[in-house]
This record gives structure tokens, sequence and C-alpha cells, in this order.
């Protein structure tokens, strides 16, 4: 499956959109601030730099999702679908499934569960995927109550670098079989 294969997705508020190169400027506008960024892995530069939204679509989220192994969307409300406020991302990796941000003054809405239900039922019932894990920040307290309300159970902790430093880290995860009971 290539990049021209990866759907868009429309949830009650939402359309999710496949990342393309034109979604750089709203990345690096919005992105950069703290709040998002210190309980993402420590391979995300900080500062980040003036051209790191373009680096990251142009030499790894594409080229990734030409090869089928990542899948990224931008997340924009239905009303205002010119606006990026946020990216999900599923990834074929092991232990590293499915991330996402989401700027803070759209947070605590649910809008992140709207999008992380349409992109997990992608990975369970289009891609096939028996087992979707997602790692986190043990601190990351709205991160974590997103796996708990889709049904996740943590199975692993230990010590992992982010942003913001070496802090406890979590991985959750969910089998098909337990996503498709569920709903």
């Amino acid at each position: 499956m290539g990049i021209q294969c990866i759907p868009v997705f429309e949830t009650e508020r939402l359309l999710l959109v496949p990342l393309r190169l034109l979604d750089a400027p709203s990345i690096q506008t919005k992105f950069p601030r703290w709040e998002i960024v210190k309980f993402m892995n420590a391979n995300i530069p900080w500062p980040y730099p003036g051209d790191g939204a373009l680096t990251f679509l142009r030499d790894f989220a594409i080229p990734a999702m030409e090869k089928g192994v990542e899948w990224h969307w931008s997340l924009r409300l239905k009303e205002n679908s010119d606006e990026l406020i946020g990216v999900i991302s599923l990834h074929d990796y092991p232990d590293d499934n499915r991330g996402f941000w989401l700027c803070p003054e759209w947070q605590g809405r649910g809008l992140m569960t709207e999008a992380c239900n349409a992109v997990t039922d992608f990975w369970f019932n289009k891609l096939n995927r028996k087992l979707l894990r997602a790692p986190k920040a043990s601190q990351n307290l709205a991160s974590r109550r997103i796996s708990v309300c889709s049904g996740m159970r943590l199975v692993w902790t230990g010590e992992r670098d982010y942003v913001c430093g070496r802090e406890r880290g979590e991985i959750w995860e969910i089998t098909a079989e337990e996503w498709n009971a569920r709903i």
C-alpha cells in the first residue's frame, strides 16, 4: 500500500487527511511548542529547527508512506478544513504503532479519541494487523486516558528518552480481537 492508497477519514467532527508537503508551513507554526513536544521521543530535535516540518515530511514521513510502513494524517475540523490542528500516525514498527499530537487549544474535547478510533480501526480492519502498541510517557495523562478509554492495557514500563529528558515510559497494547469485540 503506497501513499495513494491512504484514505481520508471523516469522524463526527474531524477530517483526517493524508499528510503532504503542503502541510509543512502549518506544522512548522503549530508543532514546536513545549506542551506538545516535551513527552515525544528524544529523536525530535529541540529547539525545533526552522525547516523541521519540511525535513520531517520530505525526508521521513512521505518516503515511509510511499513504502507502506507509515501512515500519517493531518487532523482538521470539518467546520474549518483548511486549518491543521494536529497529526496522527501509524507505524509498522515493533512496540511503536501509533502516535499523535494535537494543538493544546483543541485538547480535552475528545477529538483525539475520534481520530484514534478511526486509525485504529484502519490498522486492524484494513491493514489486517493483529496487535497495536502505543508508547507514551507515564506523565502524559491525557494520552494514557485515550489508551484506557479505547480498551488498551499497559504491558511495559521503564525508562525512555523524551525531548524533556529521561522519564518513565509505558507501552500500551490492544489486539485486533479485543478491538473488534468492543465496537
